[in-house]
């Protein structure tokens, strides 16, 4: 058996972690970069400083990020997070006493930009803020006012500059919501009821309401005793969905049953009248034999009727996918267009041929870029074009993998078009599959 045989799947190929920070200012770029553009795209992923880990969640947070500027890529950089893992390797995340420890972040899932920072997130601990360079500034509680873990998928709302999130965890209380300031200040933390302790990757809002998945896959503290993932699929407990105000409280919260599934992302929800509609990427289980277990994942459209109580589901697409996202400036408000990685990757390391989707919930419609053998895509963040007018002028930014190269393109689409042909590339060192990241304009965080 080879060395590589020898490593868990998620640490071969282009799942490998790479060793060196590196920052390089004289890039190459094919096509012309907008001249609009001028900011950060920031990808954060789980790259293991000791180049192990025992789960693709467990690696430590590495963002990889290129600065544009007048129609130039003036730099690429990748930084650790120096979290506590990074000053010593022995720590353990699954340990209570590491974990309980709100500053033990592996700050290794999102990246986003609000009130001036650029904070790295991981949904069981403080987030961490860094500079404008990617180095790391610490960990922060919002002034003493978070005392719990904060989500790694928090909600900017385009109308009110609100940082909306929440919080899950293994004691009681098992969630809790909360609203940041457009100026930064932690300004509501609320208790919220749910069946017991459940994951909650991800939540979504609307222009008047915060709404939680309250699905089946639960924390069991005796998989964690055996240095296992602490979270397994729960054939008993019930799927909901819970509308709240989003200024709201705990008596507000109205609950709506589901099919039992599970849900990482949600592309977007708005509301339609007496009817609130959430588009999101469906998996049909988790976790259900082993920590290892994820089904494909479909795009679904919940439609929940505040009248009638009752949720139709409807499945949107028989072509699987994960990652959706949607232009910043509709979050919460009634969509036209999304965007999803497109299924093209069997498992990590195993790379096939990728894909990018953008959907038209008006017309139907489906189309894609398709970018070939051994071209895999990551989650594509839609950047809107200067002046444009619809929705979809703008571009998509995302890092490709090539495969018969081993090394990685930052490539800028035209959104409105989907065209093959990219506006620009810019090359760069092999970049690891990772998670989520943001275009982070100079005017937000610089």
């Amino acid at each position: 058996m080879s060395l590589t045989e020898d490593l868990p799947i998620h640490l071969r190929g282009n799942g490998a972690p790479v060793k060196e920070e590196r920052t390089i200012t004289q890039l190459t770029v094919r096509g012309a970069i907008p001249a609009e553009l001028d900011g950060r795209y920031l990808r954060n992923g789980a790259n293991p400083v000791t180049g192990m880990s025992d789960h693709p969640f467990f690696g430590d947070g590495m963002i990889h990020g290129v600065r544009l500027q007048g129609g130039q890529a003036q730099w690429y950089r990748n930084r650790y997070v120096q979290t506590p893992f990074m000053a010593n390797h022995d720590l353990d995340i699954l340990d209570p006493n590491v974990t309980l420890d709100m500053s033990s972040s592996k700050a290794n899932t999102h990246v986003i930009g609000h009130a001036g920072r650029i904070l790295a997130l991981e949904e069981g601990h403080f987030p961490y803020v860094l500079d404008g360079n990617l180095e790391t500034v610490g960990s922060t509680d919002f002034g003493g006012m978070l005392k719990g873990a904060f989500t790694a998928h928090p909600k900017i709302c385009p109308t009110t500059g609100e940082l909306l999130a929440f919080g899950y965890s293994p004691f009681d209380p098992y969630l809790t919501y909360l609203r940041v300031s457009p100026q930064g200040e932690l300004v509501q933390v609320e208790p919220i009821t749910v069946g017991g302790p459940t994951m909650m990757h991800d939540f979504t809002i609307t222009q008047n309401y915060a709404i939680f998945m309250d699905l089946p896959a639960v924390f069991n503290l005796n998989l964690a005793l055996e240095g296992k993932m602490p979270i397994e699929w729960s054939e008993t407990y019930p799927a909901r969905l819970g509308v709240m105000p989003r200024n709201g409280n705990d008596s507000q919260v109205k609950w709506y049953d589901i099919n039992p599934c599970y849900v990482f992302h949600v592309m977007n929800s708005y509301e339609d009248g007496d009817k609130i509609i959430l588009d999101v990427a469906r998996f049909d289980h988790i976790w259900r034999g082993n920590d290892m277990d994820f089904p494909n994942p479909y795009m679904y459209r919940w439609t929940i009727n505040t009248t009638t109580g009752k949720v139709a589901e409807e499945q949107v697409d028989d072509r699987s996918g994960e990652f959706p996202r949607v232009a910043d400036s509709v979050i919460g408000k009634p969509h036209r267009f999304g965007y999803l990685m497109g299924a093209g990757q069997e498992g990590f390391g195993d790379v096939t041929a990728g894909a990018i989707l953008k959907y038209d919930r008006q017309t139907g419609a489906r189309t894609s870029i398709e970018l070939g053998h051994g071209r895999v895509p990551g989650e594509s963040v839609f950047v809107p074009a200067e002046n444009g007018k619809a929705e979809d002028d703008g571009y998509l930014m995302t890092y490709v993998y090539n495969a018969a190269t081993d090394d990685s393109e930052f490539v800028i689409f035209d959104a409105s078009t989907m065209s093959a042909e990219p506006v620009a590339t810019v090359q760069l060192p092999r970049v690891p599959f990772g998670f989520h990241g943001s275009w982070v304009p100079a005017a937000v965080a610089n």
